[in-house]
């Protein structure tokens, strides 16, 4: 069955929370909105169970439970033999969970019979704030087995705003969420956790999106207008107006992942990309690139004798770089020059030994500034910086003044004004040596062409993604920039 797209705004529990009650303020009774969850839940459970099949809903003392209860009612109207287990006391049950599990007239079974075709997951929603703790509950997830599993809302045990469990948590086969995905449905683990996803309209009108200030989304072409800011290449253009890219590089020992990143640059769609290489590594550059220009020279003084030619329009650090000790001063050379810059790798290494320095000179700038750190480079960079993955590269962004694209399976991009995106297209095959200096090469040269910083790290990277899933297992980061054209081209047929 073909599923529109899921809707891209993410939101927190606190957000969701709110629109409950905004639809409720607007004249929407809570048991309707319960039972139109309920019902999506059933809808869910009939594609995943055979007609007539045993279906146990496990249940539990919240509002999650009470769309358990509606689910387990209509399934039985449509002819499936249900059973219902309730983790707490029935008598305990308030509101519109009290409610609904009164209108179930088939019992409570003590012990869940995991004999069955499917396990409707009904216990904690994405609100649970704390572990759930090991005992009974435990010792029936434990039971769950292979099982399929249909989870309502999020798996239990999974916290909706970090994707993190502290306790146990159930692995869902399928989850059914409602109104819009909440965070920890894209942050990993808990995308692996939640399974397929699928998001039920349960009557709560999209206008209220607007009073709940969510800045984070999915990201993808069609979200924050990145689509509309790609770079096309005018009819009269000419290499000189797409931009001029340069890629410092650093020493012979590991020179190609400037190449790697040049190459990305180009194939982006970079006008010209130049390497700035240090003469040990000139002729292994030189043996290698064809379309790419050449530059010797990479000490500080030189870097800012070359960035003085403002028809360099971005210039990429890091990758290859080195950590020598000229190193922090060829980083601040290239963050002082009037060129958008893309700090990777070494460069934020180096920058960790004096962060306040390299952060007071990005607040200094009128250009923009895109870091990518993976987690080991964030942690070294932001050492006092805590919380989820999103919250973390929200932080880092206010903190350091740039983009920040905190890499990962489930990268997320922040910027300084709030804006966030996660982002879910990358494949497992993508952690492989050299595709981050890839990745790195499509930041730099979309910030070559004039794209707007963040919309250029969000499209670098899901770009990135995309090469991967298109070229499948088996990939080097040499494949990346060559399936570029093909995304590319799809990417720009969708929107003409």
């Amino acid at each position: 069955m073909m599923r529109k797209p899921a809707p891209s705004t993410l939101l927190t529990i606190e957000q969701m929370t709110l629109a409950d009650r905004m639809a409720v303020e607007a004249g929407i009774p809570f048991l309707e909105l319960m039972e139109n969850a309920g019902r999506a839940v059933a809808d869910e459970a009939t594609r995943m169970a055979p007609l007539g099949g045993r279906i146990l809903v496990m249940c539990g003392p919240g509002n999650n439970g009470g769309d358990g209860f509606v689910a387990a009612r209509l399934l039985r109207e449509r002819g499936y033999r249900v059973e219902v287990w309730l983790h707490g006391d029935r008598d305990r049950l308030k509101g519109s969970a009290a409610h609904m599990a009164g209108l179930w007239t088939g019992g409570i079974a003590d012990e869940g019979d995991f004999d069955v075709d499917l396990i409707v997951d009904a216990v904690f929603g994405a609100g649970l704030t704390r572990p759930i703790e090991f005992g009974v509950l435990t010792d029936q997830f434990t039971r769950i087995c292979d099982t399929p599993v249909l989870s309502v809302d999020v798996p239990s045990g999974l916290n909706g705003d970090t994707g993190q469990a502290d306790g146990p948590v159930v692995s869902a086969t399928r989850t059914v969420t409602f109104f819009r995905r909440k965070v920890g449905h894209v942050l990993m683990p808990g995308r692996a956790f939640c399974g397929e996803i699928v998001v039920a309209d349960i009557g709560i009108p999209d206008s209220i999106l607007q009073g709940l200030s969510a800045s984070t989304s999915v990201n993808g072409p069609s979200k924050w207008g990145w689509l509309s800011h790609l770079p096309r290449p005018r009819l009269d253009g000419h290499k000189y107006t797409r931009g001029h890219a340069v890629v410092v590089s650093g020493g012979i020992e590991m020179c190609g992942a400037a190449r790697l990143c040049a190459r990305g640059a180009l194939r982006v769609g970079a006008g010209l990309v130049t390497v700035a290489s240090p003469p040990d590594a000139l002729q292994a550059h030189a043996a290698q690139l064809n379309a790419t220009l050449l530059k010797t020279g990479t000490a500080p003084a030189d870097i800012a004798q070359l960035l003085a030619d403002t028809r360099f329009t971005a210039i990429g650090i890091g990758p290859g770089l080195g950590r020598a000790d000229q190193a922090m001063e060829q980083v601040m050379a290239v963050v002082a020059s009037n060129a958008a810059v893309m700090l990777d790798a070494d460069a934020l290494t180096v920058a960790a030994a004096s962060p306040g320095l390299l952060f007071r000179a990005i607040a200094a700038r009128t250009r923009p500034v895109v870091l990518t750190p993976h987690e080991g480079e964030f942690k070294r960079l932001f050492p006092d910086v805590t919380g989820s993955k999103l919250e973390r590269a929200r932080a880092a962004a206010k903190t350091s003044g740039g983009i920040v694209l905190l890499k990962g399976p489930d990268t997320v991009i922040a910027s300084p004004d709030g804006r966030a995106a996660i982002n879910e297209n990358a494949p497992p095959w993508l952690a492989t040596a050299g595709s981050g200096d890839v990745l790195a090469g499509f930041v730099t040269g979309l910030l070559a062409q004039g794209m707007p910083a963040y919309e250029a790290a969000c499209a670098a990277v899901w770009l990135h993604g995309e090469c991967a899933n298109g070229f499948g297992p088996g990939l080097i980061a040499e494949d990346i920039p060559e399936a570029l054209p093909e995304v590319l081209a799809k990417l720009l047929a969708i929107s003409s």
